[in-house]
């Protein structure tokens, strides 16, 4: 018997999380975890009372950017995002995010997603076995996204250097080494999309995701900031994207009826979007954020003070059944599904469609070419991550 997670940092790489996740839901659903030295909400109701409360922040208000990033590429880079800001500074950020977004068609998207999987199929030679389908599961985003933005191949080939090394930057418990390089490929992020000529006097018509997102940024009266939300676009989905399409891959293997009604939708045409969205909601890469206390307030009860930390656990509340009945069962065509998964209130990810794109696309294009999920997956592990949970699959795949 597996013994279960020693506290929900732990669960985040943990086998099965989902057991102990759901105790702390019925038992504590806040709590004060002196290891942790924070907060815990894993019930719905706290959950949902953090991620929509104004005195939450997104980071301390000592320190809106990370020390270590001070005086950098990467810090310029933090200080924009949309993510990363809180009250009017935010809500402009997030307006050029989603308004930008808003320029693609969802059918522009799922076809960018399809021709890129089946491009980065065949230059990673997976027809021959799938030793490289790590390096699918990661690169698939970059691809995608490169793509949407209208990147030639020279700033594509300078994305997806970057990218991987700017997003192990600001993971939680990154080295100084990954620091480092995260500030030489935020550096090189910049180079990619601060000139002028790109971003500061976009088209009045945009043609990609760039020239909407530098129009949008014009329009909410932050064209400094659009630099920064078009990198943030690569490393934040990077992690996201590839946690999700690697348990999609497990959810399929779980369940021989969603193999099968699957694999008869690829022959078809696409994943339905139901099912990418039951994976997300019962297994979601992004298991939990932090929201810093900046004011007092109340929260399930409890007194929080300024300076306190919260970890919010979403992988918990999306299965506690007062959010979802049933909440254990896997149901694409749950019509009243909940989920946290890409946040709540104010700070919820407008990425959401994109990701669930990108992930659908890159598994169907795995099953349309005979892909065997039960010998892939069978050799998983999880990622190191304090926060994202990535299966990643056996280098030694050969069939």
């Amino acid at each position: 018997m597996i013994a279960p997670p020693a506290d929900p940092v732990a669960a985040v790489t943990h086998p099965d999380p989902y057991p102990y996740y759901a105790r702390l839901t019925a038992e504590r659903p806040f709590y004060f975890d002196a290891e942790l030295r924070a907060w815990v909400a894993s019930g719905a109701s706290a959950v949902t009372a953090v991620l929509e409360s104004v005195s939450c922040r997104v980071r301390p208000a000592a320190e809106p950017v990370p020390a270590g990033l001070l005086g950098s590429p990467a810090g310029e880079i933090f200080r924009h995002l949309a993510r990363m800001t809180d009250g009017a500074a935010h809500h402009a950020r997030k307006q050029a995010v989603s308004n930008g977004l808003g320029w693609l068609d969802p059918s522009a998207i799922a076809a960018a997603s399809e021709t890129a999987a089946a491009a980065l199929f065949d230059r990673l030679g997976l027809d021959a076995g799938f030793s490289r389908l790590a390096d699918y599961q990661f690169q698939l985003s970059v691809e995608v996204l490169a793509s949407l933005f209208g990147a030639p191949p020279r700033e594509s080939a300078e994305l997806a250097r970057s990218t991987p090394d700017f997003a192990a930057a600001l993971t939680p418990g990154a080295s100084p080494a990954q620091v480092a390089k995260g500030k030489q490929a935020a550096e090189a992020l910049l180079h990619v999309f601060e000139p002028q000529e790109r971003l500061g006097v976009p088209p009045a018509s945009p043609e990609n995701l760039r020239d909407a997102l530098g129009l949008e940024a014009r329009r909410s009266g932050v064209p400094e900031a659009a630099a920064a939300n078009a990198a943030g676009f690569f490393f934040q989905a990077y992690d996201a994207t590839a946690g999700l399409f690697g348990n999609l891959l497990v959810a399929l293997d779980a369940r021989e009826d969603l193999r099968r009604d699957v694999g008869a939708a690829v022959s078809e045409g696409r994943i339905p979007r139901g099912v990418v969205d039951e994976v997300a909601r019962l297994d979601p890469p992004i298991q939990n954020t932090r929201r810093f206390v900046a004011e007092p307030c109340e929260i399930a009860g409890f007194q929080v003070t300024p300076g306190d930390t919260i970890l919010v656990v979403l992988a918990a509340a999306n299965r506690n059944p007062s959010a979802n009945s049933d909440p254990d069962r896997f149901d694409a065509h749950r019509g009243d599904r909940r989920a946290f998964s890409f946040g709540s209130g104010a700070h919820a990810c407008p990425g959401q469609d994109l990701a669930a794109s990108i992930a659908a696309a890159g598994v169907a294009e795995l099953l349309r070419r005979g892909m065997d999920v039960a010998l892939v997956t069978k050799t998983r592990t999880y990622r190191p991550s304090a926060n994202a949970r990535i299966p990643v699959f056996s280098s030694g795949i050969t069939g």
